[in-house]
């Protein structure tokens, strides 16, 4: 190789060698951004997108934020119980959840268990509007066997609209879910998710069950108690109510009172201020028991002097000898298996109805008629 080649040689090879040691250097000085990025083209959002945007936008005006404030006789207990729930859980017995407007006459429904200390010690109940206003809030009437109550809202220059109303009966696991609520206090959340599972049963605090219940897998954490779940026409067809998570936050088993349960006992709080039970007057036996004895049905443990039951012939255990009496087996032909079968059916007849009871007495089967009535909570 000639000299003169050599020496272009190394002087490129050494130019190189130099360059990548200035490089780090270099690079700043040429590349760094001194001003603003310019803005990339986007395109048109997504039709999901833009849906779930107009859902949020259209539905979360009519969702409110719920404080309900225990007299200060219970606040050392309250701050035990709702540690946690919402922005107040522990701060001088505030319980805080979320709402949303019934109907224009200024109705928020919300959870029962989000009101229940406040107006069991005479406290006070006030509601953030999605505009900031905290307008104060009367308490209508609770249903706790539905874990449902009814606020009526004080004079507000704009009241935001009803949420429309949906229907859970044809519900399908698979469907979009969309809950907008109050999460650890922060206002107007959405969380999105599927419906998990329908028919779920769950408990109430009155010893009841709530049938129906829709299960769901969008974010429901505390504070969101109250809330609406909705579908993807934005409208309502469950109210959150609880969660099961080991940590106490979501863990994406969300739990919402069916909208055609909260339809029928809504307008009964508006109207008289409790909802009543319908029933037939009877004490039922312990489920354990019956099924230790191997029974598929209700037992009737005791039949109410003067009641419905006691008008059609329905017989209890004898107290005498400890017989068992008549087992009720169906309600209008939908077969009863355990107590929040019957209880159920006889809630979707309501009060005043005329029911049709199988019943199984001795052995043999019988079809009874029976009216409904108002009852204790206690009593079926």
């Amino acid at each position: 190789m000639p000299d003169r080649t050599r020496r272009i040689v190394w002087a490129v090879l050494l130019l190189l060698l130099a360059l990548a040691v200035a490089q780090p250097y270099l690079t700043p000085l040429f590349y760094s951004a001194q001003g603003p990025r310019l803005v990339a083209a986007r395109g048109d959002l997504a039709e999901s997108e833009k849906s779930t945007i107009a859902l949020f936008e259209r539905a979360s005006p009519s969702v409110v934020h719920v404080f309900a404030q225990a007299a200060a006789q219970d606040r050392g207990l309250l701050d035990i119980e709702n540690e946690g729930e919402g922005e107040g859980g522990g701060n001088g017995g505030t319980q805080t959840g979320t709402g949303f407007v019934w109907d224009g006459a200024g109705h928020v429904v919300t959870n029962t268990h989000v009101v229940q200390a406040a107006a069991q010690s005479g406290g006070s109940v006030s509601v953030r509007l999605s505009s900031g206003d905290v307008v104060p809030a009367t308490l209508v009437g609770m249903a706790p066997s539905y874990d449902l109550a009814v606020l009526r809202l004080g004079r507000t220059a704009h009241l935001p609209p009803p949420l429309a109303i949906g229907t859970s009966a044809d519900l399908k696991v698979g469907q979009s879910t969309f809950a907008i609520g109050n999460p650890f206090g922060l206002d107007h959340t959405l969380t999105t998710g599927v419906i998990s599972a329908v028919r779920r049963r769950m408990p109430t605090s009155e010893g009841r069950e709530i049938s129906g219940v829709i299960q769901t897998d969008a974010a429901i954490n505390p504070g969101n108690s109250g809330g609406p779940l909705l579908d993807s026409a934005g409208r309502l067809i469950g109210v959150n109510t609880a969660i099961v998570s080991p940590s106490g936050a979501s863990a994406g088993i969300g739990f919402a009172i069916p909208v055609d349960v909260v339809n029928r006992v809504v307008p009964e709080l508006i109207r008289a201020g409790r909802m009543r039970n319908p029933g037939i007057g009877i004490i039922a036996g312990q489920e354990a028991t019956a099924a230790r004895l191997g029974i598929d049905g209700v037992v009737i443990l005791r039949v109410l002097r003067g009641s419905p039951a006691g008008q059609a012939g329905l017989r209890g255990v004898d107290p005498q000898t400890g017989a068992i009496g008549d087992i009720i087996v169906s309600v209008d032909g939908q077969d009863v298996h355990r107590l929040a079968d019957f209880t159920a059916a006889i809630a979707q007849a309501g009060v005043g109805a005329s029911v049709e009871l199988g019943i199984l007495r001795n052995g043999q089967m019988r079809r009874v008629r029976v009216g409904t009535t108002d009852v204790a909570e206690n009593r079926q």
